[in-house]
């Protein structure tokens, strides 16, 4: 009864959710994503803009209704496979939903007609003498089956190296198509997931945060081996896509969409656009022909306007394109916010996989990609706990949250170029000190990830090096001097 007590004690003090553990056959975790080491053939960019129907209903102050969404896909190996599409429309969700089923229906027809190995004498003989598997790294052994893996959905080129039978069976191209939008968890899948969910055939898969809230949703198209899986790219760059797009100094997609720009109209287009989005309340605004004047840019949400710096770039778009109406100017902003997301984010692909050997699009997040990263680079295989008590005894433990640590929660200095200097005092300052990278040194260091066993409380610790290759977990009682509190 003790010890339950105790366990409740630690489950509503250090959990707020169930806790389930591994069994003793589950608990070594190592990196098994060998297949997201190549790149996902296909990748969706999307973005949609809407009418802000004003409505005056308690807090209520509009009424997010979609108008138009736009949407690159972009293919790793075959450019000519790569298109951009856009519909303006109080119907654009239900248009939405339709392209997104008729295109996994294509990308379906791709996966089912492979090509067929091409390969050279110098790439046979390359094979016969290779002793590891490029999948999983590791040599073959004398009874192994070793085979010749290849990219199937390119002609020639196509010979990727020599593998292991079962890594090359596991290697096939991905049916998950990762469909981006940049804010999807804020802001676009309040109104795609109901289009998604109805005019699609197949279930949703929801990754959620809370009720309203996704990470992430999946739809699994029935009779298709394709599954559209919507992921939010702010969830791998936590910035606006205008100051992602500035560190930029190539932006070859936008250029592959926009060929016959001079370098003026181009460089116009290489940063986010100015839109005036409270000012579009309904439909009838897209017809109008001149652009808005700069207080028609003023954002309720955010109660900010636009700088005249901001509504002269507008002017400028809008003179160099010959936009004809708002509705024009709207299918540029939005064509132009994707292809910038486009070159953002294949930008933050090809560098990862060149550094990690993994591809970002094969992840719902960041932390899932770095956790990834950190398996695959350092092969080690981490013993998860199995035991209940162990894992209260390390969350007991756990510390943090606080942005900074004072010894004094309250500090007062009689600074001499303060109004209330006291020249009869000592002068003194108060200085905030920051430790660089504080966190990236602790992870640095030797970390436990195995070997966990309840040991005698009596051990001298004292006596165990910094540079011991076993380390201990402590749950101490401390005794604190009362004339050391004020000095520490």
């Amino acid at each position: 009864m003790e010890r339950l007590s105790k366990h409740h004690e630690d489950c509503k003090n250090v959990n707020d959710c169930k806790v389930r553990l591994p069994n003793e056959d589950q608990k070594y975790l190592k990196f098994k994503n060998f297949k997201n080491k190549e790149k996902v053939p296909f990748v969706v960019y999307a973005d949609l803009e809407s009418v802000l129907k004003q409505v005056n209903s308690g807090n209520k102050y509009q009424h997010h209704l979609p108008a138009a969404v736009g949407y690159y896909v972009k293919c790793s190996y075959d450019p000519s496979l790569s298109f951009y599409q856009l519909y303006r429309g109080e119907d654009c969700m239900s248009w939405f939903a339709r392209e997104m089923n008729q295109f996994a229906e294509d990308v379906k027809t791709v996966f089912l007609c492979p090509f067929d190995i091409k390969l050279t004498p110098t790439q046979e003989a390359d094979f016969i003498r290779t002793p590891h598997c490029h999948i999983c790294e590791q040599p073959f052994k004398p009874d192994d089956v070793k085979v010749r893996d290849h990219n199937h959905l390119i002609p020639e080129n196509n010979y990727r190296g020599a593998a292991h039978n079962s890594c090359n069976i596991n290697y096939k191209d991905g049916v998950v198509v990762p469909v981006i939008f940049h804010n999807l968890s804020g802001y676009d899948a309040n109104f795609i997931l109901k289009n998604i969910a109805n005019d699609m055939p197949g279930r949703v898969d929801l990754f959620p945060i809370t009720k309203e809230k996704y990470i992430s949703f999946t739809k699994n198209l029935d009779q298709n081996l394709i599954k559209l899986r919507f992921i939010d790219s702010f969830r791998f760059m936590n910035s606006s896509l205008d100051t992602l797009a500035s560190s930029l100094t190539e932006f070859p997609n936008l250029k592959e969409q926009f060929p016959d720009l001079d370098k003026y109209q181009f460089n116009l287009l290489t940063r986010k656009g100015i839109f005036c989005y409270d000012y579009i309340d309904n439909m009838e605004k897209f017809d109008a022909t001149v652009l808005p004047s700069i207080d028609r840019f003023y954002n309720k949400l955010t109660d900010s306007s636009i700088s005249d710096e901001d509504y002269q770039h507008a002017k400028n778009v809008w003179a160099a394109f010959n936009i004809k109406n708002l509705g024009e100017y709207t299918d540029l902003y939005m064509k132009t916010d994707i292809l910038l997301l486009v070159d953002v984010f294949e930008r933050f692909r090809h560098s990862s996989h060149m550094t990690y050997n993994l591809d970002p699009a094969h992840y719902y997040t960041l932390p899932g990609y770095t956790w990834d990263c950190m398996l695959f680079k350092t092969r080690q295989t981490l013993e998860l706990l199995t035991d209940i008590d162990m894992l209260m005894f390390v969350e007991r433990g756990i510390r943090g949250g606080l942005s900074q640590v004072c010894a004094k929660r309250k500090s007062v200095a009689n600074n001499k170029y303060m109004p209330d200097y006291n020249p009869n005092e000592p002068s003194q300052y108060l200085m905030y000190f920051d430790v660089n990278n504080q966190y990236g040194w602790a992870m640095s260091q030797s970390l436990p990830y195995g070997g966990f066993k309840w040991v005698d409380p009596n051990i001298d610790v004292l006596s165990i090096g910094d540079e011991s290759s076993k380390g201990y977990i402590r749950e101490v009682d401390l005794e604190y001097p009362n004339h050391l509190h004020d000095a520490h």
